[in-house]
């Protein structure tokens, strides 16, 4: 089984993720951001990856730290459950609507940080969840899982639609790149050598 539990305690936040990457898509999530801990579960149930996240955070500033921390220990949860990638698919997309909204998701897992995020969201506020922290997120995970993340918003008039879409589409291409490739048993999917 390819898990992982990494912690992550600054005077901002303490944040612990459990995951399995070869899950049933269970989630067990805490985060102090009922926002969040809903994208999350997106990531868990279309992954199926089974995660459990707990978080404090400081929340009475705002959300900023606790979710951009949320990102960086999951990336780093991500590395540590995936190992040394030999005989994964390495690269996964996939595209989700929801009623009027369509995203599409793309990643490699490279070894290399790169996220081109694309995503012109109708408003910005979701409820009592500012937007612009989806970013801060994703960028959290990519520098620390170490991907190759391209994300856009292709349409959408509904913000939340539009959010959900991309967490849907996120879970699903992970679950692609890290499924075992039969041809590809024991190989490094790299002409490099490594990852």
């Amino acid at each position: 089984m390819r898990t992982a539990q990494v912690s992550r305690n600054t005077l901002e936040t303490r944040i612990t993720v459990n995951l399995n990457l070869d899950g049933a898509g269970l989630s067990k999530l805490a985060t102090g951001v009922p926002f969040l801990d809903h994208m999350l579960d997106q990531i868990a149930r279309h992954g199926l990856i089974d995660l459990d996240i707990q978080a404090e955070g400081d929340l009475h500033i705002d959300a900023h730290h606790t979710v951009e921390d949320t990102g960086i220990t999951l990336g780093q949860a991500f590395a540590q459950a995936l190992g040394d990638k030999k005989g994964i698919r390495r690269y996964g997309h996939a595209y989700v609507p929801l009623d009027e909204a369509l995203s599409r998701v793309v990643i490699d897992l490279s070894g290399r940080p790169g996220l081109e995020y694309h995503v012109d969201y109708t408003r910005a506020r979701i409820g009592e969840f500012d937007v612009d922290l989806f970013l801060e997120f994703f960028r959290g995970f990519v520098n620390h899982a170490a991907v190759t993340l391209h994300i856009d918003n292709l349409r959408g008039i509904n913000a939340h639609h539009q959010a959900e879409t991309i967490f849907k589409a996120f879970g699903r291409a992970l679950r692609m790149a890290v499924e075992p490739d039969p041809r590809m048993a024991g190989v490094m999917p790299s002409t490099k050598g490594r990852l």
